[in-house]
């Protein structure tokens, strides 16, 4: 009973208790049939274990007797003793066997089995002893025989006796299967009906609950909407339940109740509140008009807000007076409009064509224009709308135009704004307000006006800076850069520009300055300058020099205060490049330490010798030794004051050259042979490999320059060697590699070599001597004849220096004397009347290596010209009279297309230069000349443009592969 009360208090407890019941129910259910299931499996596995040991144990006897028969049998065939002796072994195991089967025998044939088993035992084994007895006493065979005979009736007896009671053993095991598998479905069946009981009784147990909790609480549910509705309603729970259900029915009851009261008041509520609302509607209709009057203003300040933030948010004049116009328009209800800066070329208009925004402009300083411009006070103008205005109305219709100035700070107009609305005039206080605006249009303007005023100073200060080759830097009280021209960050920041530049703070360019300068302490010195400048304006020490990691660029840094008024505001940093300045010092340093030294050692050879023979009584040997040395020192005075002399010449651009045909090798054999007699430790050869070895230019300088180079590859070979000097042609170049086997030069010298002064700084190199000019001398002889020269070096093993050349490929020309002699010559013809002159032009162009051919006459030598153009020609203007002269000649070759690329050299007393060259003359040479600056002249040219004629004449090679 007091679990009955404790379940009746609470709905879940009631359900707990009932779904613990099935619950236990079904578990007990369960284990009673799983229990008989188990028992009736262990039954029969030991039913089955039994009659199965009993088989193995029958069938192990069995092969044992058959195993004895076999002995028995061989002993009585063969009468060997092992199978005696396995007969008797056997017998003990099989009487063990047997006793076992004894103790498994559980039922009446079985302990029959065990007695035939016994007794066949007994009668075998005491039948064949007598048999094995005889055998060793006589050894018969026969009686064995014949006993076997008569046991074997009796044995197989005894087989189909086991055989029959296997398969006995064999149908109980099934027996025992059937009668599990039957046991099985009874309890299967069992299980099956449990279920379907405990089902049942389940869906009474869920029954009991819908009917207890269930149904109360739709009761609730049609009550609840009952009293939504407005209804009575009728709670047919019982108060007295104990669970929830009861407490839930006295609650509802209360709460309809307390409903019931509520409604009374609630309706003389209702009567206050609709007296309330009509009160509340009139003031609402005032509320109504006051918030239009509200929103009216509100998007009139939206719409002047717009025109404030359009105005101050841009500094580009066209969007601001773009967003003057388009929001005045829209402020003030204008259809039209634009907006004209007076004196500036600025303008923008809104549903206006640009013909009327032109003719408006054209006309701006006329008619109602010219009225505001005098008057500077807005005012409107009601005129009648244009037929373009009027659209499809066929009534008379008119247009207010408002015209309002904008003043400047000077009170000047700056700009006009001329607005334009359709069928509303235009009120007091819109022009008003209009005008106030205007007045913020025109602090815009003038904002936009100083900026660009702004803008343009910054750009023509930038490019004042940026025309300064020095990098320029200002930097303020903070050391933040705040200008800085195209110069600075050339030389810091390669490929940026000063407007990415400007304004980083101290820490970022002094680190990026700092990774570009070889001085450690580069910062330091930066920050003592900067320190030392702020605090001592008046001092002198405002510069300091450092080197840049890159390329070696030498900078100077200048410092200078900028102040306004007495306020500092910043500093200023000039960085001028003194790479060369600083080069030339180093050079006049070098230049001055080379001369004395090279200057001083000959004197002083030359000094002493000759004191020793002027204060001393010598011998002829001696004073010719002596004379000798001052001969040979003298002679190295001599050739240094002659690359001195060389070197200024060419500096200053003086230096001449005589360039004719050279050929190469016996320029090169004369070289060596100068060379061998002062040395005996090398070993200098010539290779040639090509056939190609003429090459136009002076012979004594390109002699010089191999010189140089040969006296060098034996000065920096001190131990001796070998000295390769290599000829070979490569495509439009003669090649001239000099190979030694010598000191070698450093890889970091290699750039430096034909600096002028420029020596390797090595012990070896100063113990032998020289001024650092030999290589600068090869450098510009190699130039001046269009050649290159190039050096390559491995220290110590040797160096490799190749002077390159243009190449010329001759062509076989036949004369008639030797049809297979060559010339290395162009064709030329001279068109001269005066004899002597004409001889003394041949000599020195058939000198320089020419075939020359003369004419006299004009008219002889245009008919030659015609049958075989020459590839040059020397004209003379006055020729004999009643000939030809030189112009007719000139216009008569310019006139064919086939003669008038030949190139014309004029030779002539008449000083009219302009005339011959617009005939087409390439030079106008004024007697009297150097003959042999004629030779240099056509020699130049020819090798410069080509060979024009088609005489077989010497020619650049590149000429003749581009002609095939």
């Amino acid at each position: 009973m007091k679990l009955k009360r404790y379940s009746n208090k609470s709905l879940s407890r009631q359900v707990v208790s009932l779904m613990t019941a099935c619950i236990i129910l079904f578990i007990v259910g369960t284990g009673i049939l799983f229990y008989v299931l188990q028992t009736v499996n262990a039954e029969y596995i030991q039913k089955r274990n039994g009659i199965v040991e009993k088989e193995l144990l029958l069938d192990e006897i069995y092969e044992q007797y058959n195993n004895v028969f076999l002995d028995a049998r061989g002993y009585i065939a063969f009468g060997n003793e092992t199978y005696k002796d396995k007969v008797w072994s056997r017998e003990d195991k099989i009487r063990h066997d047997i006793s076992t089967f004894k103790d498994l025998s559980s039922s009446k044939a079985d302990e029959k089995v065990h007695t035939d088993l016994v007794n066949f035992t007994d009668y075998y084994f005491n039948a064949i002893k007598p048999v094995f007895s005889n055998m060793e006493m006589d050894g018969s065979r026969d009686k064995g025989k014949q006993i076997e005979n008569e046991i074997t009736a009796q044995v197989a007896d005894f087989r189909d006796s086991v055989r029959s009671y296997s398969s006995a053993l064999s149908e109980k095991l099934d027996e025992n299967v059937n009668a599990l598998a039957k046991e099985q479905s009874i309890l299967q069946g069992t299980f099956i009906g449990f279920v379907l009981v405990f089902l049942l009784v389940f869906q009474k147990v869920v029954r009991s609950i819908i009917r207890n909790i269930g149904k109360p609480l739709a009761d609730f549910s049609f009550a609840a909407n009952e009293i939504a509705a407005g209804r009575d309603a009728i709670i047919s729970v019982d108060e007295g339940r104990g669970d929830e259900l009861g407490v839930l029915a006295i609650a509802f009851r209360k709460m309809i109740a307390s409903i019931q009261d509520k409604e009374q008041e609630l309706m003389a509520h209702n009567e206050e509140l609709l007296a309330q609302q009509d009160e509340l509607q009139a003031q609402q209709n005032e509320l109504q008009e006051t918030l239009g009057l509200i929103t009216k203003n509100e998007k009139q300040l939206t719409r002047r807000n717009e025109l404030i933030n359009g105005i101050s948010t841009s500094l580009d004049k066209n969007d601001v007076l773009k967003s003057i116009v388009c929001n005045m328009s829209s402020l003030i209800g204008a259809d039209r409009g634009m907006i004209t800066l007076i004196n500036e070329d600025a303008y923008s208009s809104f549903g206006i064509s640009e013909y009327g925004v032109q003719q408006y402009r054209k006309n701006i300083n006329t008619g109602l224009n010219e009225r505001l411009i005098e008057g500077k006070k807005p005012f409107t103008v009601k005129r009648e709308q244009h037929v373009s205005e009027k659209g499809y109305h066929e009534n008379t219709n008119y247009s207010y135009d408002l015209f309002l100035p904008v003043l400047s700070a000077l009170q000047e107009v700056d700009a006009i704004m001329v607005f334009s609305r359709y069928g509303s005039a235009y009120i007091e206080e819109e022009m008003s307000e209009c005008e106030t605006l205007a007045k913020q249009i025109s602090t815009s303007l003038d904002k936009i006006k100083l900026y660009e005023q702004t803008e343009d100073n910054r750009r023509l200060n930038q490019d004042i800076l940026s025309t300064i080759q020095e990098g320029i830097q200002l930097i303020d009280q903070d050391r933040k850069i705040v200008q800085v021209n195209q110069q600075f960050c050339d030389l810091f920041k390669p490929g940026s520009k000063p407007v990415h530049v400007i304004g980083s703070p101290w820490e970022r360019w002094s680190s990026e300055m700092d990774s570009r300068i070889a001085q450690e302490d580069f910062l330091d010195t930066l920050e003592k300058a900067l320190k030392r400048a702020d605090e001592e304006a008046d001092s002198e020490e405002r510069t300091f020099t450092f080197h840049k990691k890159e390329n070696n660029q030498v900078l100077k840094v200048y410092f200078e205060i900028i102040k306004y008024g007495e306020e500092a505001y910043g500093t200023i940093l000039v960085f001028r490049d003194i790479t060369k300045e600083y080069e030339v010092d180093q050079m006049k340093s070098e230049f001055v330490s080379t001369v004395s030294h090279e200057l001083r050692t000959p004197l002083a050879s030359v000094l002493g010798f000759t004191e020793l023979m002027l204060n001393k009584p010598l011998k002829p040997e001696r004073q010719t030794k002596y004379l000798q040395t001052i001969y040979n020192e003298a002679k190295r005075l001599t050739a240094l004051i002659n690359d001195f002399l060389d070197v200024q010449r060419m500096e200053s651009g003086k230096q001449t050259y005589e360039k004719k045909y050279v050929e190469i090798l016996p320029l090169l054999q004369k070289v060596i042979e100068n060379l061998e007699i002062s040395t005996s430790l090398h070993d200098i050869r010539l290779l040639a490999e090509t056939d190609d070895l003429v090459i136009i230019g002076d012979r004594a300088k390109i002699e010089q320059a191999i010189m140089n180079l040969l006296s060098n590859a034996i000065k920096y070979s001190p131990d001796g060697g070998k000295v390769l000097i290599r000829v070979y042609s490569k495509k439009e170049t003669l090649s001239i590699d000099i190979v030694d086997e010598g000191l070698g030069i450093p890889q970091e010298s290699l750039k430096h070599l034909f600096q002028k002064f420029y020596r390797v700084d090595n012990s070896d190199r100063r113990r032998i001597g020289g001024t650092g000019l030999g290589l600068s001398i090869v450098e510009e002889i190699v130039k001046s004849h269009g050649g290159h020269i190039s050096v390559k070096s491995e220290y110590g093993r040797g160096s490799t220096f190749t002077l390159s050349f243009p190449k010329i490929t001759l062509k076989e020309e036949r004369t008639p004397n030797d049809g297979h002699s060559k010339k290395l010559s162009y064709d030329i013809m001279v068109i001269e009347d005066d004899f002597n002159l004409a001889e003394l032009l041949r000599y020195e162009l058939v000198d320089s290596g020419f075939q020359v051919s003369y004419f006299k006459s004009g008219k002889k030598a245009l008919q030659k010209l015609k049958q075989s153009p020459p590839d040059a020609i020397v004209l003379d203007i006055l020729l004999e009279e009643g000939e030809m002269d030189g112009w007719s000649i000139m216009k008569e070759l310019k006139g064919r297309p086939e003669l008038k690329d030949i190139p014309i050299f004029v030779s002539t007393a008449l000083d009219e230069k302009e005339k011959g060259f617009s005939l087409g003359a390439k030079e106008y040479l004024v007697k009297p000349y150097k003959p042999s600056q004629l030779s240099k002249v056509i020699m130049h040219t020819l090798l410069s443009n080509g060979k024009k004629g088609q005489i077989m004449v010497p020619r650049p090679s590149w000429e003749a592969e581009r002609s095939l």
